[in-house]
């Protein structure tokens, strides 16, 4: 729903994008990524940032120094599944999925 994974066979990266955030990687970032992703403790973050304002509470570090990237848990979860290895068949998404405002002109 939020994002989506590609490779490009020329440049041999990854792109994931997600919600507002790109991200270009080769093969071995894009591993690491998946496994730093499939070991962060949601209900531990959701429960130490629980006072901290704005909804997103499970911080994502991406190797920069002071740059630190902010999911809910609902958008964390959809990230593993996005970067999980299973094949899984694709699923249309249902017109009130799409956070699109539809101008009729």
């Amino acid at each position: 729903k939020n994002g989506i994974l590609t490779y490009c066979n020329h440049s041999k990266l990854f792109q994931l994008l997600f919600i507002n955030l790109c991200f270009e990687l080769y093969e071995w970032e894009l591993e690491t990524l998946k496994e730093h992703i499939v070991t962060i403790d949601i209900a531990y973050w959701e429960k130490q940032l629980q006072c901290s304002p704005g909804y997103r509470k499970i911080p994502i570090s991406v190797g920069v120094k002071h740059f630190i990237i902010l999911l809910c848990k609902s958008e964390l979860i959809e990230m593993k599944n996005l970067l999980s290895s299973k094949s899984k068949a694709a699923t249309l998404l249902k017109f009130s999925d799409i956070a699109y405002t539809i101008l009729a002109n």
